[in-house]
């Protein structure tokens, strides 16, 4: 939290009348709740909808919810869903078309985007994680065409981390666990013996003219502390650690390097670390035609750089093994990622750990290619 900026208190019930306020200025309320057995974001109405009491238990390969000892409402750290499903969706049409009976094609306009989205719930690596992505999809010369910004404008609820999740390791990558800036309001949740209630930290005018119409009063010396012992204890409290001293040059000097080949004897290439990751953004697109040959549509959709197809040109695939492709996914997350957008592509909120179906730790990689460093090689097949 800044230290100038003015914090301020609401009590537990007012979580669910800032949702209220939320909602009636016409935004799609987006947060946390529980499906399949996991936190996902999802369209919230209430404090009712949202993980009430539970944590969860996370390391390599490992997941599991289970009940706390309190009513936390974000006593969790991160599910495998992430704020992209709204900046890139998962699949989406960029473009159709229409055969006239002329013979002309005509371009169809796709649907304007109607949500105006609220997120709540969002954690500081996720706001890095958001503001990487920004930058990865309209930053350049040709923006994303799947991204309309479609959360550009999105009221954001930060949630500042009471709480480590076992492969969580942003204290590494600076990214967390306080957020301090990217958000409209950003809350840090106190449970005490009697009282249960969250310190505010206002980001934004709008945010304040929110706060504005909720019950709140400004926040005492003691509750300011209380908050800021939530954060030193979240931070002492990291799963894992990434020593990021010269990860670019040690990976480009170590393309050759024992370990690529012993990870891939684990890795089976499912590209579950792709698709929970809050940055990666491959794609692919498809065109389909209907059956009279009359309206066409390119439809893009995630991919992942662990397919085989996802590198091939004509000739073949440039990436044929998985060892190949596990050392492409990790160093451009760690290395050439800072190259192409000046900063990394990793945030360290430890979904790619947690969602191995093996275990393979991003961590353990660097931290065994960095204790049994090689002499450089320039072979990248």
């Amino acid at each position: 939290m800044s230290p100038v900026a003015p914090l301020h208190v609401i009590e537990r019930p007012v979580v669910d009348q800032l949702l209220e306020a939320l909602a009636a200025r016409g935004y799609t309320v987006i947060g946390p709740t529980v499906r399949d057995q996991a936190i996902v974001y999802d369209e919230i109405g209430s404090t009712q909808d949202m993980p009430v009491g539970l944590r969860d238990e996370q390391d390599g390969g490992h997941y599991r919810l289970v009940a706390r000892e309190d009513q936390a409402l974000f006593g969790y750290a991160v599910g495998p869903q992430s704020w992209k499903q709204l900046q890139l969706p998962s699949s989406v049409v960029v473009w159709r078309a229409k055969l006239q009976p002329s013979g002309e094609l005509t371009e169809l306009q796709a649907p304007a985007q109607t949500h105006r989205y609220a997120l709540i719930g969002a954690r500081s690596c996720e706001l890095s994680a958001m503001s990487v992505l920004e930058r990865v999809l309209l930053g350049g010369r040709h923006p994303d065409p799947a991204d309309s910004g479609r959360i550009k404008d999105a009221f954001i609820v930060a949630v500042q981390c009471a709480q480590a999740g076992g492969t969580c390791f942003c204290v590494s990558m600076k990214t967390g666990p306080v957020a301090e800036s990217g958000f409209d309001l950003a809350l840090t949740e106190v449970i005490e013996d009697e009282r249960h209630y969250f310190v505010v930290e206002v980001g934004s005018q709008r945010g304040a003219d929110v706060l504005e119409e909720l019950p709140h009063a400004r926040a005492s010396d003691a509750e300011g502390a209380a908050a800021g012992a939530v954060h030193e204890q979240t931070a002492a409290s990291m799963g894992r650690e990434l020593d990021m001293t010269g990860i670019k040059e040690l990976l480009y000097e170590n393309y050759q390097h024992p370990r690529w080949a012993e990870v891939a004897d684990r890795c089976l290439a499912c590209g579950n670390c792709t698709m929970v990751c809050p940055t990666c953004f491959c794609t692919t697109v498809e065109d389909v035609t209907d059956l009279t040959g009359e309206h066409v549509e390119r439809t893009q959709s995630w991919d992942s750089c662990f397919t085989v197809d996802y590198s091939h040109i004509h000739g073949g695939s440039v990436r044929n093994s998985t060892r190949s492709r596990y050392r492409q996914w990790m160093t451009h997350k760690l290395a050439t990622w800072l190259d192409q957008f000046g900063t990394s592509g990793c945030v360290g909120c430890g979904r790619c750990i947690t969602w191995c179906p093996v275990g393979i730790d991003i961590t353990e990689e660097a931290a065994a290619i960095r204790a049994t460093e090689e002499a450089p090689h320039a072979d990248h097949r």
